[in-house]
C-alpha cells in the first residue's frame, strides 16, 4: 500500500528536503514500486576538473532511494548504502529510476539505476532502508 496519495503530495512532503531541492533534484514520477527523480546538471554541480561531483550523484540517488522507500513504509531510515561510479556523464541531465528489490518486515533493499539523457549508465547504488 502506497503512502503517498499521489506523486504531488510526495512532492510536497519531499520539499522539506533542502539540500536535495537546493542541488536541484526533482521528483519526476512515483508509483507503489518506483521512483523516477531527476536533476538538470549545472556548472554549480561541476568539480575543479569540469566534472559533475560524485556528491551531486550521490544527492540524486538517495533522494530516489528516500521517497521510494518512504512509499513503501513510513517513516524508513537508510541503513546501508552503497554506490559504484560506472562512467561521467555526458548529457545535460542525471535521471534516477529507484526500484525495489525487496520489502520485508523490517527493512527494504532499494536499487538505484543512474543515467544521463543520453542513456549512459552513470551509477549504481543499493540502499537498505530500515523501516521504524
Amino acid at each position: 500500500m502506497a503512502n503517498f496519495d499521489s506523486v504531488e503530495s510526495a512532492r510536497e512532503f519531499f520539499y522539506k528536503d533542502k539540500f536535495a531541492v537546493i542541488t536541484g533534484v526533482v521528483l519526476d514520477e512515483l508509483t507503489e514500486d518506483e521512483a523516477i527523480c531527476s536533476l538538470k546538471i549545472t556548472d554549480d554541480h561541476r568539480n575543479a576538473y569540469g566534472g559533475v561531483m560524485g556528491g551531486v550523484i550521490f544527492t540524486l540517488a538517495d533522494f530516489a532511494f528516500a521517497v521510494l522507500s518512504n512509499q513503501i513504509h513510513q517513516l524508513t531510515v537508510a541503513q546501508q548504502v552503497d554506490i559504484h561510479y560506472l562512467a561521467a556523464p555526458k548529457g545535460e541531465k542525471l535521471i534516477a529510476r529507484a526500484t525495489c528489490r525487496k520489502s520485508g518486515r523490517t527493512s527494504s533493499i532499494i536499487n538505484v539505476d543512474i543515467s544521463d539523457d543520453t542513456g549512459r549508465d552513470v551509477a549504481q547504488f543499493i540502499g537498505t532502508g530500515f523501516k521504524l
